[in-house]
């Protein structure tokens, strides 16, 4: 990144934009509308400060209509009219988001602003700053397959936009000009490079994946996600490893659970001691992932997701899968997929039995993915008030619902039915992010009826007052830091 006239580390960081994609399809077809001429819009964002570079979250665009918001200009072709540049930045300053306004130019792979361009920001852009006081305002100019951009913090103190993201089917990738090639293929993963090139290789070992809840279905994510050579994991799960664990917990050995202290016949008090001394589940986790890739870089937390300390530390990943129990888990997660524009899913397994006969109901599987701007758990039912309420009250703290709901039976689990659940989940993210799912490829949810052999599709609504998912002044949508997560405090 350009860096110009620089005097804060803040402002030093690459500055990233990303975009739902329902928003970007919008504001790209108003720019693009197939007459080669310009068109002009308002972008309104959230921001993201990490430790790595600060995000832009798009959360809102107001496409200027042309001849009455965007008409001739008096120095450059058009403009945008002050009543319509005075409107959306005060209501920008009021919601405390980032105002960018933005053009299009021609072209398809590099874009850049004209002489004109820089003149009027120059001219216009400390008169805006004093508007906001505070956050800072932006513009930004795309091609067809292009964009940049320059975010002002003052008359003097300026960045260079590094890169947008468009999360769609296939997360798509803008940049000013295009890319250098990836470096040489790494012989390790020489045969799945075959399938999505080595900058598919690059991008896996560029990304931090988060992973809630280690077991069953979790350390097979793990699994899977280490070979694939993914370059950081945030790891965490509040239990320790049991003798009942293993069959289907990968990585996880007798030793692991302290079976010569905990296993049957033994006297309790050693048992007990034995239980204490199991190895955390996450540790177990880190240990797979250094196995398959020694590289990685992993940080495993041995507590539980809904704190506030914890949830926290999963704002920096680039991808969630959440493989916890909770609806209180499920509720937190689903917050910071839209409150901070992270793609993730939601994965399960349910084996109900009947209570008296121990027959076996409707075994299934379930895969949610959860994309900002697609719909949610909340408004599809997933995350049911009643349940959030049970879970509260329970007597025990981490009290999770179960698969069968009797504290006094032991949940059916098996390793084959988690496998079902986190090698497709494993699958649409590998797609996503490398570029290979299809443009119109379905991306609601599914259920895996084993018994039966079914496959069922939902197709997520969205509800345009939902709390987590809208634009409404209560919505956590892609405020980023200004959202308040719905965390239990430390």
């Amino acid at each position: 990144m350009k860096r110009l006239n620089s005097k804060r580390k803040l402002e030093s960081q690459d500055w990233t934009l990303t975009f739902p994609n329902d928003i970007f399809t919008r504001l790209h077809s108003h720019l693009f509308p197939g007459d080669a001429d310009e068109h002009a819009a308002i972008i309104k964002a959230g921001i993201q400060h990490r430790s790595s570079g600060s995000r832009l979250l798009v959360r809102d665009v107001v496409l200027a209509r042309d001849g009455i918001d965007f008409i001739p200009g008096t120095e450059g072709y058009r403009m945008l009219t002050g009543e319509f540049i005075t409107k959306n930045i005060i209501q920008c300053r009021n919601e405390g988001l980032v105002y960018l306004a933005v053009h299009n130019h021609g072209g398809s792979d590099s874009v850049g602003f004209s002489s004109d361009d820089l003149a009027s920001q120059e001219k216009g852009y400390p008169a805006l700053l004093d508007i906001v006081n505070g956050p800072p305002v932006g513009a930004l100019v795309f091609a067809n397959n292009a964009v940049a951009g320059r975010i002002w913090f003052s008359p003097t103190d300026i960045v260079e936009l590094a890169s947008a993201r468009v999360l769609g089917p296939s997360i798509r990738h803008l940049f000013p000009k295009p890319q250098p090639k990836a470096k040489a293929r790494l012989e390790d993963y020489d045969r799945q490079s075959r399938m999505f090139g080595d900058r598919g290789q690059e991008i896996l070992a560029g990304l931090t994946i988060g992973i809630i809840g280690v077991g069953g279905v979790g350390s097979l994510l793990v699994e899977y996600l280490a070979r694939l050579g993914i370059g950081r994991f945030v790891l965490v799960d509040p239990d320790r490893l049991e003798l009942t664990n293993i069959p289907r917990v990968t990585g996880a050995t007798r030793f692991d659970a302290m079976t010569f202290l905990t296993k049957p016949g033994r006297p309790e008090w050693l048992r007990q001691i034995g239980r204490r001394m199991s190895l955390p589940k996450v540790n177990i986790m880190k240990r797979l992932i250094y196995r398959a890739n020694p590289k990685a870089r992993v940080e495993t937390i041995h507590g539980n997701f809904i704190d506030q300390n914890v949830a926290r530390k999963f704002e920096k990943c680039d991808y969630l899968f959440n493989a916890a129990d909770s609806y209180q888990a499920r509720l937190v997660f689903n917050a910071i997929v839209h409150a901070y524009l992270i793609p993730g899913v939601d994965i399960g397994v349910k084996v109900p039995v009947d209570k008296e006969t121990g027959k076996v109901g409707e075994v299934r599987t379930v895969i949610h993915p959860v994309s900002p701007g697609s719909g949610c758990l909340l408004c599809n039912g997933y995350i049911p008030r009643n349940r959030l309420q049970q879970e509260m009250e329970t007597t025990m703290e981490r009290q999770r619902q179960r698969y069968v709901e009797d504290d006094n039976i032991s949940a059916p689990s098996v390793i084959t039915l988690n496998a079902i659940a986190a090698s497709h989940a494993v699958n649409d993210f590998l797609f996503s992010v490398t570029g290979l799912n299809e443009a119109e490829s379905m991306r609601g949810y599914l259920r895996f009826l084993p018994r039966s052999r079914r496959m069922v599709h939902e197709t997520p609504r969205k509800d345009e007052a939902c709390p987590h998912c809208s634009t409404h002044s209560y919505g956590l949508f892609a405020l980023g830091d200004k959202a308040t997560l719905p965390t239990r405090d430390n």
